[in-house]
């Protein structure tokens, strides 16, 4: 399958996720939020110019920076 991060998934487009490439704040932090490798993800909409990713994660709707996001390493589900 493909890799690609987080930032750079469609509208609505599904994918799981394999890795966070940020360090282990970052990982500890988003895993405080529910988001971990082997988690499924739905890229809801994200804002102009590397603006806020929104994303849903189990039943909760999320927004995370674009820096953020660009760190998620995911494969399309």
């Amino acid at each position: 399958m493909k890799k690609i991060s987080l930032a750079h998934l469609k509208e609505n487009q599904k994918a799981r996720i394999l890795e966070i490439s940020g360090g282990s704040n970052l990982a500890s932090r988003l895993m405080s939020m529910g988001i971990y490798p082997g988690t499924t993800v739905t890229k809801l909409n994200h804002f102009a110019m590397r603006g806020p990713v929104t994303i849903k994660c189990g039943r909760s709707t999320l927004a995370i920076g674009y820096g953020v996001a660009a760190k998620i390493i995911v494969e399309l589900a």
